[in-house]
């Protein structure tokens, strides 16, 4: 999670969000040496002394700068559709969750396993453990195993969510009446959280989303325990 004073992305816990970072810092070198580029050549025009008044057009600078800005979009433009379908991919899922969002609470069911579902809900800060995180934590999290691909189902029962995980660089949009997937793959252990990021009403900001990666051998046991009881 962020952090403060954090001005970077946050650390990634898996290889879709890797990726969006390697594209972000990529981004960002080219726009750096464009804006280093074009505020040099302002200064300069301050400063230097060429004048020539019989100059009408130049042909050969004009095709340069018309060239160039298409050549460095490309630079941009091809590795953006890259992870846009890599995002999209759907392979094989070890398991299928299903998020459907409420004002102002998420409800899950896991799919694959008869009957397990249930609400989660922000604790209040009056309710807080001294090792909580104030609108963050909830009084139920998604248990999730590493290392397997995790297929999620998001919809809403209202008005238009989004559930969004930024360490997991997961962002689905939750619409009544429909569903959409999306998948990721956790290559760590760790509680990651996330929020509502489409303002669904007076409380959008408090109705956080927190997932526990743990072990598959753990998740296992969880499953067990939550069927037989």
């Amino acid at each position: 999670m962020s952090t403060w004073a954090n001005l970077g992305l946050q650390d990634s816990a898996s290889p879709l969000m890797e990726q969006l970072i390697f594209f972000h810092d990529h981004a960002l070198l080219i726009l750096v040496m464009i804006t280093v580029l074009v505020g040099y050549l302002m200064f300069m025009l301050f400063f230097n002394n060429y004048i020539n008044r019989f100059l009408l057009h130049g042909q050969l600078i004009e095709m340069i700068w018309t060239i160039l800005p298409a050549i460095i979009l490309l630079f941009i433009a091809f590795p953006s559709l890259r992870l846009l379908y890599l995002l999209d991919e759907i392979n094989e899922p070890s398991v299928t969750l299903k998020s459907i969002g409420h004002q102002w609470y998420w409800s899950y069911e896991y799919s694959d396993f008869h009957d397990i579902e249930f609400d989660s809900y922000m604790i209040p800060t009056n309710e807080l453990s001294t090792d909580g995180f104030r609108l963050l934590d909830v009084d139920n999290r998604i248990v999730l195993p590493m290392n397997s691909q995790i297929r999620i189902l998001v919809t809403a029962a209202d008005v238009i969510h989004s559930w969004t995980i930024p360490a997991l660089g997961v962002k689905v949009d939750g619409t009544p009446g429909r569903l959409n997937q999306t998948n990721f793959f956790m290559n760590r252990p760790g509680l990651f959280y996330g929020q509502c990021s489409e303002i669904c009403g007076a409380n959008h900001s408090f109705m956080p989303i927190v997932i526990e990666s743990v072990p598959v051998n753990y998740f296992i046991k969880w499953i067990s325990k939550n069927i037989n009881s």
